[in-house]
């Protein structure tokens, strides 16, 4: 349920894209996002840093669209975004105890520190090639294919990751417990 809501200013983005252009659009999506926020907040009493920040930067780049009349600082924001989570992800490595993605995945599985760090680094890989496929469709392609790449194709992307991540999860902690049983 929760991934659908997730999805939902994406699909909202794209049928005022294919409704009303652009600029529709990019007002669509930033009133969904606020909405989420709201949403989330009234749900959890907390909002997720990631939420937070894509919200800001939409209000932002999509305010800076609509009040210039240009898409391109609007399509400039998922590289941005996905260039400033790479930096966080990346930073946590050096800070603190544990990276980020031990903060989101630690209540649910367990990895030794070795293997939290390589999690998070195909994290911080997984950002930097959203942010240049961004990128490369924006300046290769026509607004329509990059619109649809917004949502299918960044979305697909990071669907793709997350089951790496899984397959990555099963193997690294199978084949511990393999080598644990072998050796006891």
């Amino acid at each position: 349920m929760q991934a659908l809501f997730d999805f939902l200013p994406l699909v909202i983005f794209l049928a005022a894209y294919l409704y009303g252009g652009m600029y529709i659009a990019t007002g669509a999506l930033m009133a969904a996002m606020i909405a989420s926020v709201i949403v989330q907040y009234v749900r959890q009493r907390t909002v997720s840093t990631m939420l937070l920040t894509s919200t800001v930067l939409v209000v932002i780049f999509g305010g800076i669209t609509l009040a210039l009349r240009n898409p391109i600082f609007f399509q400039w924001k998922p590289t941005i975004v996905n260039l400033l989570f790479a930096g966080a992800f990346l930073g946590s490595q050096l800070v603190g105890q544990k990276t980020l993605t031990e903060r989101m995945m630690g209540h649910a599985i367990e990895l030794d520190d070795s293997l939290w760090r390589q999690l998070n680094l195909l994290w911080v890989g997984t950002f930097v090639f959203l942010a240049t496929a961004n990128l490369v469709v924006l300046y290769n392609f026509d607004e329509q294919t990059w619109a649809f790449f917004k949502v299918f194709g960044s979305l697909g992307i990071t669907f793709a990751m997350v089951l790496l991540q899984a397959v990555w999860i099963s193997v690294k902690t199978n084949g511990d417990a393999g080598q644990r049983e072998s050796v006891d």
